[in-house]
């Protein structure tokens, strides 16, 4: 089918669980059976309507086809296929722009996507051959840079002169964030309850003097450190997504525009300034126009490298805007998941909080490797 306006990518329900520090609240679940109860949380919030297809972003998992894995243990039928997405961190958002394109090709009527991470149940992988596991895949092949993420953070924030006092001073903002929006009961219709679990394992009060306090986690003498780095953690996320045609008045956050771009593989924690750039650029959209801006908080030195390059200030006069219920820093950071927990704190933020329709709300992530993803949503 030819693309209409009818067509358009409207995200109606959003769903997560609650996200737990790897080796501890989860431990014991494999990343189907994190994804799975998000999954049929979702397609309950649409009731009466077949769902299509389900598109899954996952980094470290089994393999197995991990969307087809969780879509059958969520019950919705042989008949539902599922496609694994894999952009690394921004796996999760990549899913739903993948889901979306489906939609707005009016090759589909209704898409559950998002994301979904076991760190904690993850198998080792070793080369055929060795004795012991790797590490890691290389984000990059031999001849480009392929740091790991902390020194990456490192280099990032000493490129463009991050300091430890502003680091710290966001990582404490994001714990006090969150705390302020469990509290307020924000989180509390977007979490599917999980392994006994209702809430977050991780926000915590902290007190930038304690965190002052902290060394060095990747890189000596360096500024980035265990409390203002994002933990390794479990967790999934959900959205779904049919076509302006066939919202029946359901609230929602239509797909605007997306973007997914590369940028130098030594510095990947600066991909969402370029992602947001196109996204901003085809649209038309000025940034001052947008309500809410969600970016995934793998590293505060990222976050602030991000936003100053984007004229934003989250320490002042944009408090309210960025991150606004606190981040990947206080909640946690499940990698195929994240993405789409961006998404979900963005139509909580918006569409539970009755905002107005016509209101704006950014999504975006930065990728290992090199690569920044973003997402412009309107409230209709």
């Amino acid at each position: 089918m030819r693309e209409t306006p009818g067509n358009a990518p409207v995200v109606v329900a959003a769903r997560r669980t609650p996200i737990g520090t790897a080796g501890h609240a989860y431990k014991d679940l494999t990343v189907d059976r994190l994804a799975a109860p998000v999954i049929a949380a979702v397609a309950e919030d649409v009731p009466g309507r077949r769902v299509e297809d389900v598109v899954l972003g996952n980094c470290m998992g089994p393999g197995g086809n991990v969307a087809r894995v969780s879509a059958l243990a969520a019950g919705l039928g042989h008949d539902v296929p599922g496609l694994t997405v894999d952009r690394q961190c921004g796996s999760g958002l990549a899913a739903i722009l993948v889901a979306a394109q489906a939609v707005r090709a009016g090759e589909m009527d209704l898409v559950i996507a998002g994301g979904a991470e076991s760190a904690s149940t993850a198998p080792l992988r070793t080369h055929r051959g060795a004795e012991t596991p790797y590490a890691r895949a290389p984000f990059a092949p031999a001849g480009h840079p392929d740091p790991d993420m902390g020194p990456a953070a490192e280099a990032l924030a000493a490129r463009y002169g991050i300091s430890r006092e502003r680091q710290d001073a966001y990582a404490s903002r994001s714990h006090a964030r969150a705390l302020a929006a469990r509290a307020a009961g924000a989180f509390k219709e977007e979490i599917v309850p999980v392994g006994g679990r209702a809430d977050d394992q991780r926000p915590r009060p902290l007190r930038e003097a304690s965190l002052a306090r902290l060394p060095a986690a990747f890189v000596r003498e360096g500024t980035v450190t265990a409390g203002n780095s994002s933990p390794v953690s479990d967790g999934a996320a959900a959205v779904a997504l049919v076509p302006e045609r066939l919202r029946a008045g359901l609230p929602g956050l239509r797909l605007v525009a997306g973007s997914v771009v590369g940028c130098d593989p030594a510095l990947p924690g600066w991909g969402p300034v370029p992602a947001i750039r196109r996204v901003l650029a085809r649209t038309g959209v000025e940034l001052e126009q947008i309500a809410a801006v969600e970016i995934v908080e793998a590293f505060a030195a990222q976050v602030l490298a991000v936003t100053d390059a984007l004229g934003l200030d989250p320490l002042g006069a944009d408090d309210g805007r960025v991150c606004p219920g606190g981040g990947a820093l206080a909640l946690g950071h499940p990698w195929g998941a994240t993405g789409a927990v961006v998404v979900t704190r963005l139509f909580g933020g918006l569409v539970r909080a009755a905002a107005p329709p016509g209101t704006l709300g950014l999504a975006a992530a930065a990728v290992g490797g090199g690569l920044g993803v973003a997402a412009l949503f309107e409230v209709v």
